[in-house]
C-alpha cells in the first residue's frame, strides 16, 4: 500500500508543475540574509533549492551582505563597529576589512555549497568585470559615512550571459567608483537595483520574519500603492523599513513582483514560489 507522505509528495510536485512552466527561463534575484547566514543546515537546504531551481530553468542570481560577520571579525581585530541611520561607517580600515568577508569569506562560501549540490556557481562582486558601478555616498548634515556608496549602473550582458551558460552568479556587496575606490553597499539596495536592470520576473528578500507583518498578522499580498502607505505605519519599523522600500523601488523599476519570506523555514523560497498560497508577502504593481 503507498503511504500517505508518498501521496503528499506527488500533490506537491503536481501542484508545482505549473510554476515550473510558467517560470522556467525566466531570471530571479534572491537575497540572502537573516538566520539562513548562522545556521549550517539551512545553508545546505538553500544551496540544493537553488540548485533545483536552476535545474528546471529558473535562472537564480544571489546577492549577498553580512553585517553580522564584519561585526565579529571587526571586534576580533578590535575595531568598534559605528552605525549612522542604520548605515555601517565604513573607513580604509572598515573597508578592508568588509571585502575581506564578503567578497572573500562569505561568498566562497555560499558557491561552494552551491556546486557541492551539483550547481555551478561563480562568486563576484561589483568589481567582476566592472560588473556594477558606484558613487561615493555625499556627507549629510556633517554625516560622512566614508567608504558607503551606491549602485550606478550593472553590466546585464554579463549576467545575461553567465546564466544562458549554466552558472548561477553569487554576487557581494562591494563596488568600485568610478576612481577605483572600493565602496560598501547596502545588499537589499543591490539586489532591488540588479532586479530592475535585468527586469527580472522576482525578487527575493530572504529575512528573519515571515513577511510585512500588521497586528501580528500576515499581509501576503498587496500592491504598489498599499506599500508605499506601509511605509508611514507605526508597525513597520527595523529592517522592514529599507527592505519595504526597496521593495517598492523595485516593483516601479519594472520587476514584476518582489517576495519578503522567512529563510528560517525550509525550502522557503521553492515554497514560495513553487505553491499556490507561498509563505511570505508579495508586492506587486497591480492585484
Amino acid at each position: 500500500m503507498v503511504s500517505n507522505d508518498k501521496i503528499t509528495k506527488a500533490r506537491t510536485l503536481v501542484e508545482a508543475l505549473p510554476y515550473i512552466k510558467q517560470f522556467s527561463g525566466t531570471t530571479m534575484v534572491v537575497k540572502y540574509g537573516g538566520s539562513l547566514m548562522v545556521d549550517d543546515e539551512l545553508k545546505k537546504v538553500f544551496a540544493n533549492d537553488i540548485t533545483l531551481m536552476k535545474y528546471v530553468g529558473i535562472n537564480p542570481i544571489i546577492v549577498h551582505g553580512g553585517g553580522k560577520e564584519i561585526s565579529k571579525w571587526m571586534q576580533k581585530m578590535g575595531k568598534e563597529s559605528v552605525f549612522i541611520d542604520g548605515l555601517r561607517v565604513t573607513d580604509s580600515e572598515t573597508m578592508e576589512i568588509t571585502e575581506m568577508v564578503l567578497s572573500g569569506k562569505i561568498n566562497n562560501e555560499i558557491v561552494t555549497l552551491i556546486n557541492q549540490q551539483g550547481g555551478k556557481a561563480i562568486g563576484m562582486s561589483g568589481k567582476s568585470a566592472n560588473l556594477f558601478t558606484a558613487e561615493k555616498l555625499k556627507a549629510d548634515k556633517g554625516k560622512d559615512l566614508g567608504f558607503v556608496g551606491t549602485i550606478k549602473t550593472v553590466d546585464t550582458d554579463l549576467l545575461n550571459t553567465l546564466c544562458a551558460q549554466g552558472h548561477i552568479p553569487v554576487i557581494s556587496s562591494i563596488g568600485v567608483s568610478a576612481e577605483g575606490e572600493s565602496l560598501n553597499l547596502n545588499a537589499d539596495n543591490v539586489a532591488s537595483y540588479i532586479a530592475q536592470f535585468l527586469g527580472t520576473q522576482k525578487l527575493i528578500y530572504i529575512t528573519d520574519v515571515d513577511g510585512v507583518m500588521i497586528d501580528g498578522e500576515l499581509q501576503s499580498r498587496f500592491n504598489l500603492e498599499q506599500a508605499k502607505a506601509l511605509m508611514s505605519h507605526d508597525q513597520i519599523k527595523g529592517g522592514m523599513l529599507p527592505k519595504l522600500d526597496c521593495s517598492i523601488k523595485a516593483v516601479e523599476g519594472g520587476v514584476e513582483t518582489v517576495h519578503i519570506i522567512n529563510g528560517n523555514v525550509e525550502h522557503s523560497v521553492l515554497l514560495e514560489v513553487f505553491t499556490d498560497g507561498g509563505i511570505g508577502s508579495m508586492i506587486r504593481e497591480t492585484q
